[in-house]
């Protein structure tokens, strides 16, 4: 069982930046493939970004390409999302995501949500305009 615990939301002006961090309670964290996801009230999860095995691959959905870097690092069984000029409507729960990949599959984005094994509780990421 993997435990997956966000940290990092809160309250930023719009065109601010904010970090978030996932820790992973597992043992081969390098094993598993990385994601985060966001949510609003009423709309369906949203990918954001995910990251392969080693960290050498990333993918972003279309609305943070450019903005937001996703990043990890496997000695630390964390992964990260760098989110920068922060827009009102990237408010939302973002939740960090995992699924076993040892073989490292190939990937198309946009990431569904129901590929994805573990998932954390979320953070609330809030934009204010």
């Amino acid at each position: 069982q993997v435990q997956l615990v966000e940290s990092g939301g809160g309250l930023v002006q719009a065109g601010g930046s904010l970090s978030l961090s996932c820790a992973a309670s597992v043992r081969t964290f390098d094993n598993y493939f990385m994601g985060w996801f966001r949510q609003t009230p009423g709309k369906e999860r949203e990918f954001v970004a995910a990251i392969s095995r080693r960290g050498g691959l990333q993918y972003y959905g279309e609305a943070v390409k450019g903005r937001f870097t996703i990043s990890r690092d496997n000695a630390k069984n964390t992964v990260y999302l760098t989110m920068n000029s922060l827009k009102p409507e990237d408010t939302a729960v973002y939740s960090c995501a995992a699924r076993l990949d040892p073989y490292g599959q190939s990937v198309s984005t946009p990431v569904q949500y129901q590929a994805m094994d573990y998932w954390g509780k979320g953070t609330l990421v809030t934009v204010s305009s």
